[in-house]
């Protein structure tokens, strides 16, 4: 069984507000993706590492993964207008057999930890899809959206709640076929997972941390190097 990574970074990240996406940006003087792939390439279940971008991207990052000594285990596609579209491309360069493993993960999420990872690939072998998620802290208020704002219409039981990280991971051949037919019905979903349960397919949880945060804001990233400097202390 061989497993397989991809490493969605298409992305115009205009959340940060910056003038390059955020993917590049540096996190303590390395470019947030390449602390992501550094993660999974520490992996020694992991096959290769598949990296989806835009065109006009393309040769900065080979040019990265080559500076940081990954150019035999990391490739280069090129990527989407929107997440699913970069899977999707991916997927397609991927060599895989039916019942192989393959994990989607934010590549601007690079506090990612192996533990995480195998603990992944391990409920993957088990059950055949498997996401990270955090349990809920706060309580989650369903709302209705009106003209003057939102309006609570339940409260949600925080014990029926996760918030999805990544990696997200599924045998080959099942999210293979779940995004062949999302996109014959022209659903596109806000992450892997969510192709999968429309095809009526379970999917289990393994532990997320608050430590694999998604970094989408400036404020993000001043933690993810308090976090990173956790690590190395």
């Amino acid at each position: 069984m061989q497993v397989f990574v991809i490493l969605p970074a298409a992305g115009l990240g205009t959340r940060m507000a910056g003038p390059q996406p955020k993917q590049f940006l540096a996190l303590a003087g390395i470019p947030i993706l390449i602390h992501s792939l550094r993660a999974f390439a520490a992996v020694d279940r992991v096959t290769a590492i598949y990296v989806a971008v835009r065109k006009t991207e393309i040769e900065r990052v080979e040019a990265q993964i080559a500076e940081h000594g990954f150019a035999g285990r990391v490739r280069v596609v090129e990527g989407g207008d929107n997440r699913q579209e970069s899977v999707a491309n991916a997927l397609a360069a991927v060599p895989a057999a039916q019942d192989d493993i393959v994990l989607v993960h934010d590549a601007v999420r690079p506090l990612i930890d192996a533990v995480t990872i195998e603990r992944t690939i391990d409920a993957v072998e088990l059950q055949g899809a498997a996401i990270v998620g955090l349990p809920a802290i706060d309580t989650i208020k369903q709302v209705e959206r009106t003209a003057h704002g939102a309006l609570i219409t339940a409260t949600i039981p925080r014990e029926f709640v996760v918030l999805a990280q990544t990696p997200q991971g599924f045998r080959f051949g099942l999210l293979q076929k779940a995004f062949a037919e999302a996109t014959a019905d022209g659903f596109v979903g806000t992450d892997e997972a969510s192709v999968v349960e429309r095809a009526g397919l379970p999917v289990a949880v393994v532990p997320g941390s608050q430590v694999n945060l998604k970094i989408t804001q400036p404020g993000d990233l001043e933690l993810a190097e308090f976090y990173l400097r956790q690590r190395t202390t």
